[in-house]
């Protein structure tokens, strides 16, 4: 991993303007995948070991992130920090809150490690509705999203996303190259309750023959003033331990690939 340091000028600050008004605005709802294949890793903050041995494939429940001001220092797993320079390292980083968010350590297409930072949308869902969110986080071309063997969303590009609006149910899912109706992933059942917003990423690498799909699940979004939407991930991460991670993310996530998400978002 190619050691990466910033400064408190870090991209939360820009991907916390999209979101949608949360009930505490001094917290944002943060999640965190991790989708690089094959790279474990160990978490400082302030000098102090907060999250080791965080795996590939794991997707964290959001956790509510205060605003505040944290050091933050990423090592490949069981590296010795008094002898190793961090992977990653963020100081000063200055955290904001107001947004709900997912962060993603990923791939780029031509399987360089990356990061990106997604705005969920926790918009109000007509009664009888549900949105499927599909974001590309794979070494990969371009993907066709096949529903029942037909493509629903067209040449979607690694770290786009691609939003749809849908009748509540289940639906028979499959990733495949554009163009094509091979599936590279699945077919695989998604159910898409009422009311939610599933999110489904394509993460791995193709010629490493490792894809594979992470699934988040945003509830509550009926319009009832019961509070701040929630989600579900693949593993629920300790709080504290939780919001260290996500901070390194973030750090590392940088302002190109956080206005390309806001520009998306706005249009």
């Amino acid at each position: 991993m190619r050691s990466i340091a910033w400064g408190a000028a870090a991209s939360l600050a820009l991907v916390a303007t999209a979101g949608p008004a949360m009930a505490d605005d001094h917290e944002s709802q943060v999640s965190v995948l991790h989708g690089v294949p094959g790279l474990t890793v160990d978490v400082w903050v302030n000098g102090e070991a907060f999250l080791p041995g965080f795996e590939p494939g794991t997707l964290t429940d959001p956790q509510a992130l205060p605003a505040g001001s944290y050091d933050i220092e990423v090592y490949e797993a069981g590296a010795d920090p008094e002898s190793t320079d961090p992977a990653i390292s963020a100081e000063g980083l200055e955290v904001p809150g107001g947004a709900n968010l997912t962060l993603a350590a990923h791939l780029d297409a031509d399987g360089a490690p990356m990061l990106s930072a997604f705005v969920n949308d926790v918009s109000t869902l007509d009664a009888g509705q549900t949105r499927l969110t599909v974001r590309h986080a794979a070494a990969a071309p371009a993907v066709d999203v096949l529903a029942g063997g037909s493509p629903v969303i067209e040449g979607l590009e690694n770290p786009d996303e691609q939003v749809l609006e849908l009748d509540a149910g289940s639906v028979e899912a499959a990733v495949a190259a554009a163009g094509t109706t091979e599936p590279v992933i699945g077919p695989a059942t998604l159910d898409l309750p009422e009311g939610t917003n599933t999110i489904v990423y394509a993460w791995g690498s193709l010629e490493d023959e490792n894809l594979d799909l992470a699934v988040q699940t945003i509830d509550g979004l009926h319009g009832e003033p019961e509070g701040v939407p929630s989600g579900e991930g693949g593993l629920v991460g300790s709080g504290a331990q939780t919001w260290m991670w996500i901070l390194a993310l973030t750090g590392a996530a940088g302002a190109v690939v956080a206005t390309r998400r806001l520009s998306q978002d706005a249009a």
